[in-house]
């Protein structure tokens, strides 16, 4: 009984001693992770949050950039890092991804990180070359299909979002095309307004510019409802593709046990900050779809994500690298 009563008070005393680290939170400056160079949309929002954050708890938050070998390295510093509120990753869709590129990744998404939301998403395009006959998606397909492997198209490389948008609409569609992989969109939209290649998925920013000059043509969107950003462009879903749909999508993970309380009020504050009007205007203006999921939902999403890839991955026959 002795026993009992001295391991319930350590328990209480340890609950209490918990609590309160997590009420004190933050008292030191809070590292927001990008696992990619400066400059991407993942920057960018990590940025503007940190900004928010830095305002609204009065403490720094501040982004760090440690990019290569496909985002791992950086992710896997968050994995290590003390569940405590004070590291925070800010990820992108290919971490539901990496696990189909690369055979030994030193982390478990589903075991080693707590999604916290789903910041933005926003949609790819299917564009072609002006040369191209191809007016529509079904025109598209149509071709690929009187000539299997007689289309190519670019991507920013091997296992990217944009790789793997092309494979599941290759999946969905039965057709064949050729894929020519890039290391990253830029050098891949160069090639493809050159005319080196015959067609792209691109991410909705990247393309918009050129096809508003006329230099790219838009086929089909890859999210199920029309881009603000392309308004003109249909989906793949009215184009006649069922049950596809792809985003590049940007969301906020800790390290696995970092406290609800903590995880709840980055959400909240994520929220928050998408309905200034400012930030409004600034997504619009990029043709992005604010989220700000709950805890619940980001998770329940990126285990949809990762079976959908998983199923896509078989599909196309990627094999990881070692």
């Amino acid at each position: 009984m002795l026993r009992f009563a001295a391991a319930t008070a350590a328990t209480l005393f340890l609950l209490c001693a918990n609590a309160s680290a997590q009420s004190d939170w933050p008292n030191k400056p809070v590292k927001i992770l990008v696992p990619t160079a400066p400059g991407g949309s993942a920057d960018a929002i990590a940025r503007l949050y940190a900004q928010h954050m830095s305002k609204v708890m009065g403490q720094q938050f501040y982004v760090e950039n440690r990019g290569g070998a496909g985002n791992t390295i950086g992710i896997e510093s968050v994995v290590r890092s003390p569940a405590d509120g004070y590291t925070l990753l800010l990820g992108a869709g290919t971490i539901t991804i990496n696990h189909l590129v690369y055979k030994k990744l030193p982390y478990d998404v589903l075991r080693d990180l707590t999604p916290v939301t789903e910041m933005i998403s926003v949609p790819n395009v299917l564009v072609v070359h002006p040369s191209q006959p191809m007016k529509t998606l079904a025109d598209y397909i149509a071709a690929a299909k009187a000539k299997p492997g007689s289309i190519n198209y670019a991507s920013a490389g091997i296992g990217s979002n944009l790789h793997m948008a092309m494979e599941l609409l290759k999946v969905r569609a039965g057709i064949d095309v050729v894929h020519v992989p890039y290391k990253g969109v830029g050098p891949a939209i160069q090639d493809t307004l050159a005319g080196h290649v015959m067609s792209m998925m691109s991410n909705a920013a990247s393309a918009k510019p050129h096809i508003a000059a006329g230099k790219l043509r838009a086929l089909a969107v890859t999210s199920s409802k029309r881009s603000p950003a392309l308004p003109d462009v249909p989906t793949a879903s009215e184009s006649g593709i069922k049950d596809y749909e792809v985003l590049n999508w940007f969301g906020m993970f800790a390290p696995a046990g970092t406290p609800q309380p903590i995880v709840d009020r980055l959400q909240a504050e994520a929220a928050a900050m998408f309905n200034e009007p400012a930030v409004k205007t600034l997504m619009a203006g990029e043709g992005a779809d604010p989220v700000a999921s709950k805890p619940a939902e980001f998770a329940a999403f990126v285990r949809a994500e990762i079976r959908k890839w998983d199923e896509v991955g078989k599909a196309a026959n990627i094999k990881p690298a070692d």
